[in-house]
């Protein structure tokens, strides 16, 4: 389950989730409140679709009381923690004995509040109060982890990555791209996605392409869309950066042109686990990485596999570049790295987790 699906990682992850477990045999309803109109949701392979069509969380109560109540799942997967708290109070009204396994996407000091009377202050005490209904309560990274520790008082939350390396993903990667730069590629070529806001540091990585030695002649593309579009637009130009430097906008499938690249760089400021950091390493491509809070240390190992930089900072951003491009990160080493987010170890992990075995599971199960 999903609240809304629209062009960010939560969504995407569920999705893969969703059509990992159809692929492996059991029967899956994915349940979202709804979709984005501006997006086309993806393959969901052997999984039905369930759109509620509500605009928030809150109004996914009832149509979430009726859906347990009416096909009594094996197990529900449940992603965000405002759709978690809705989901375990739907199971609570409903006397429900559906196994509920909650995950929680972005760090809890965003997403809770010890201020008196606020909507994150409410949510913390709702979902203090209903956790206990959760058969398992887990993080997309281990920091994350952590930081629930902090906020809640000795709860039971452990560790499961995301599924990124897919079947569905690696045919992506075989996509025809005719666009010049990618296509015949003549310089090594920098990418880097994520929604266009403040805290993925963009304007850092834009300012680092300043900074790169003059030996350095790479050119570097930006997918994704947000806000701050204009505003990164104007630095590319008043840097004098338009031919070096790109904001492509958003793509369906941005694996295929990570596939020809030869550097992913993530300049955050704050992540929950960055899916997209792994999906350019399944690609091949070397990663650079702000030391930011949550996943990219975790991730790329303490430097072993890829370049790890401080947080807004232009000028080590630039040298993990020219690093990066001097000393890539061999292919078996990304292969290695990336093995705990394919689709087998995770449903595995996930199983693993509820104290249920992945194969002994019945046929008419609904994740």
């Amino acid at each position: 389950m999903t609240p809304l699906f629209a062009l960010s990682g939560v969504p995407l992850a569920q999705v893969r989730f969703a059509r990992a477990l159809s692929n492996a045999g059991h029967d899956v309803d994915l349940v979202i409140g709804k979709i984005d109109s501006q997006y086309k949701l993806p393959d969901v392979g052997g999984a039905r679709l369930c759109n509620l069509h509500k605009p928030d969380v809150k109004s996914m109560f009832f149509p979430l009381v009726r859906y347990i109540h009416g096909t009594t799942p094996d197990i529900i997967f449940s992603a965000e923690d405002h759709l978690n708290a809705i989901v375990l109070l739907a199971a609570l009204t409903t006397r429900s004995k559906t196994k509920i396994s909650c995950s929680s996407r972005v760090t809890p000091f965003d997403t809770y509040s010890n201020s008196l009377f606020t909507k994150r202050w409410v949510l913390k005490q709702v979902m203090r109060a209903v956790m206990w209904r959760a058969d398992a309560l887990t993080c997309v990274s281990k920091d994350m982890v952590k930081q629930y520790k902090q906020v809640f008082e000795s709860p039971n939350h452990l560790c499961v990555y995301n599924i990124v390396d897919d079947r569905h993903s690696r045919k992506n990667l075989l996509e025809h791209v005719d666009d010049d730069w990618f296509a015949n590629k003549q310089q090594p070529l920098l990418v880097a996605a994520g929604q266009l806001a403040p805290w993925k540091g963009f304007g850092d990585l834009i300012r680092a392409m300043d900074r790169l030695g003059p030996s350095i002649q790479a050119r570097l593309v930006i997918f994704g869309d947000g806000p701050l579009k204009a505003e990164l637009q104007e630095l590319i130009d008043g840097l004098h950066l338009s031919t070096k430097v790109r904001l492509f906008g958003y793509v369906e499938n941005p694996l295929k042109y990570f596939s020809r690249a030869d550097v992913f760089v993530l300049s955050s400021h704050v992540e929950g686990l960055p899916n997209v950091l792994v999906e350019a390493m399944m690609c091949g491509c070397t990663p650079v990485a702000t030391d930011c809070p949550t996943g990219p240390r975790e991730v790329l190992q303490d430097g072993k596999y890829g370049y790890l930089v401080p947080v807004a900072d232009p000028a080590a951003l630039a040298s993990g570049i020219e690093q990066a491009l001097n000393s890539p990160i061999p292919k078996d080493l990304l292969s290695e790295a990336i093995r705990p987010f394919s689709e087998h170890a995770v449903i595995q992990r996930h199983f693993e987790v509820l104290g249920i075995s992945s194969t002994s599971t019945v046929d008419n199960e609904k994740p």
